[in-house]
């Protein structure tokens, strides 16, 4: 196995690249793509893993000199996650130097693999998982990759190829296998995430074939970075039904989207400092030593809170446990419509985020009520 070398270099990297992962329903940045170019001037030949590894944590070390807490995207290839836990183990703690914990990264696997690595690839995507982080894979659509695997993957999302998306608006004969793509993954209750959307047409085609998540130059320009707005374009149009007879309805996974995660001991005015930063958090989860939700904290009550006479001067020492409330917890394989419901029988939160669950109570996202609304009235 080939021994890795993570220790981080002086500064970070000056030719890492930040996309936004745009949610088309809403207009925010949910999350952050970081890309590393190659090491320049490196002696010798390059260990493919190595790379990889290097590759993602100087993207995540870049993230780090923005003030921004939104969850990170990272990509690492199959063939590194194959190489099991003793890869993902140095990519983990190198990560964890960042300041990251495993639910507020998203790392997704790219490119294909051999079918005699098969059952590594699984292995590794399930030791991802086991440690928390949101799983995504990359290149759908044309990367040689059995289907089976991103069933047993349980991925937050998948990533078209960007050539496979390009095409989507063409009438061609890709807009079917797009449009399959797009409904396999929603049977399992996965996001999809179109990368290098350049037009408004194609942007609106993408969106009415179910694309929930979008990236691309006509959002943001090459240079942006964390903080800068985006061109926030809602596409308009009915997106497909679900068919009742099918199963019980959309799964509440499907309107999951990446928390924004604290620990449980912030104070506020860290707390306040986030707020501050990011437009786009509807809340923030406060979470414990191992990622499961203690408490969450509703924007508006939050910041309502510290407008009043003296409320920094009241608040922004103590713990923001003291301004928040119970998460509204769901497990992830819920139907939405019961979600939906659970939602309803809290009038004076009816508007709350939930908090999705993975098997073992750890959090996995938030779901916003207005989301299930919209898709329960289609």
């Amino acid at each position: 196995m080939a021994v890795l070398d993570t220790r981080p270099p002086v500064g970070v990297a000056e030719n890492a690249l930040f996309q936004p992962v745009v949610d088309l329903g809403s207009g925010d940045v949910v999350a952050v793509e970081t890309r590393v170019g190659p090491s320049p001037g490196a002696p010798g030949p390059v260990d493919p893993a190595s790379e990889d590894v290097r590759r993602a944590l100087e993207g995540a070390r870049a993230l780090s000199g923005h003030s921004t807490r939104l969850p990170l995207q990272i990509a690492v290839r199959a063939e590194t996650v194959a190489l099991g836990r003793g890869v993902l183990t140095r990519l983990h703690q190198g990560l964890q130097e960042t300041g990251r914990r495993p639910q507020e990264v998203i790392v997704c696997v790219t490119g294909g693999f051999a079918p005699a690595l098969r059952g590594a690839v699984g292995s590794g995507v399930a030791d991802l998982r086991h440690a928390g982080y949101l799983v995504g894979f990359g290149g759908l659509g044309t990367t040689h990759a059995p289907l089976d695997v991103l069933v047993e993957g349980s991925p937050y999302l998948v990533r078209l190829d960007p050539d496979l998306a390009r095409h989507a608006a063409s009438g061609s004969r890709r807009t079917a296998l797009v449009e399959a793509l797009v409904t396999f993954a929603h049977r399992l209750g996965t996001h999809v995430l179109a990368p290098g959307v350049e037009s408004e047409e194609q942007l609106a085609r993408l969106h009415s074939l179910g694309v929930r998540l979008a990236q691309g130059p006509l959002l943001t320009p090459p240079d942006w970075r964390p903080g800068q707005p985006v061109k926030a374009l809602v596409p308009v149009g009915e997106r497909p039904r679900h068919d009742p007879a099918a199963d019980l309805g959309p799964r509440v996974s499907e309107y999951l989207l990446p928390a924004v995660t604290m620990r449980d001991d912030a104070t506020a005015s860290q707390v306040l400092e986030v707020l501050s930063t990011e437009r786009s958090p509807s809340s923030i989860v406060l979470v414990d030593a191992r990622q499961r939700p203690r408490y969450t904290v509703d924007r508006a009550r939050f910041l309502l809170a510290f407008s009043g006479a003296y409320g920094h001067a009241l608040h922004a020492r103590k713990p923001a446990s003291r301004l928040a409330d119970e998460p509204r917890l769901v497990p992830r394989s819920v139907p939405a419509i019961a979600a939906l419901r659970a939602a309803g029988k809290e009038e004076e939160r009816v508007y709350d985020d939930l908090v999705v669950t993975d098997e073992i109570g750890r959090c996995l996202g938030i779901v916003r009520v207005a989301d299930l609304i919209r898709g329960m009235s289609r």
